[in-house]
C-alpha cells in the first residue's frame, strides 16, 4: 500500500481555496479517480462539485458535470492568488515586503524558514528589506538560517550557501 499526502488542509476547505489544489488536478484531468460514494468518497465528491462551481464563480472555469473545463491559465491564477495571500500573510508577520521570484533572477539573503504551501512547499527567502518564496528542496533543511545565493532556473536553483569566498558550499536543487 502506497500514501500519498495531498493537502494539509481538510478536504471541505479546498472547495473555496485560493490556491491550485489537488481538486483542480482532478477537474483538470477529466477522469474523476473512482471513489466510492461513502465515507471519505463522499466528502471528496461534494468537495469536487463545490469546487467546480467555485471555478465557475470565479471565472476560472466554464461549464458543468460533463462540460466542465478550466479556463487557460486558471492553474497559474490561483498560483499568483496564493503567493499573493500568502505574501501579504507572511509580510505582516515579518514587517517586510513579498517579492515574487522571476525565471533567471538572482536570488540572495538567509533560508529563513520553509512554508508549506497548498501549491507545495517553499524557502522564505529574507532579505533586508523584503523576502522572496522560492521551491523548498531537501538540500535546504541543513541550510537554514545561512546566507544563501543562486539563480533561479527551469531544473532548480543551483545554490551557494555562507559568505565570503572560503569555506563556500554549492549544492543543485
Amino acid at each position: 500500500m502506497i500514501i500519498s499526502l495531498l493537502s494539509l488542509a481538510p478536504v471541505a476547505e479546498l472547495a473555496i481555496k485560493e490556491a491550485p489544489t489537488w481538486l483542480d488536478r482532478e477537474l483538470a484531468s477529466g477522469g474523476r479517480s473512482t471513489v466510492r460514494d461513502t465515507g471519505f468518497g463522499r466528502e471528496v465528491r461534494a468537495a469536487l462539485s463545490a469546487r467546480q462551481q467555485w471555478l465557475v464563480e470565479q471565472q476560472l472555469a466554464e461549464g458543468n458535470g460533463p462540460t466542465f473545463r478550466l479556463r487557460a491559465g486558471a492553474l497559474k491564477d490561483l498560483r499568483r492568488r496564493e503567493f499573493e495571500f500568502a505574501g501579504e500573510r507572511l509580510g505582516a508577520e515579518l514587517g517586510k515586503r513579498f517579492e515574487p521570484s522571476q525565471m533567471g533572477e538572482r536570488i540572495e539573503g538567509i533560508i529563513a524558514r520553509r512554508v508549506n504551501l497548498e501549491s507545495g512547499p517553499y524557502a522564505l527567502v529574507e532579505r533586508s528589506r523584503d523576502f522572496t518564496l522560492v521551491p523548498w528542496r531537501d538540500v535546504l533543511d541543513r541550510n537554514l538560517g545561512k546566507a544563501a545565493s543562486g539563480i533561479m532556473r527551469g531544473e532548480g536553483i543551483s545554490w551557494r550557501f555562507g559568505r565570503g569566498r572560503s569555506g563556500r558550499r554549492s549544492a543543485r536543487s
